[in-house]
């Protein structure tokens, strides 16, 4: 998993990323292909 400044340059890597806010931190999700995961915060 990565950890970024900016997720909004990863959601677009991918068409199925999603952002998900859990416990006060910004996660990048992709069930299809978890190696687009990332964490921000």
């Amino acid at each position: 998993m990565k950890v970024t400044n900016s997720l909004k340059s990863l959601k677009k890597r991918d068409a199925n990323c999603k952002v998900v806010k859990r416990k006060g931190r910004v996660y990048v999700i992709n069930k299809k292909n978890p190696r687009y995961k990332a964490r921000q915060g």
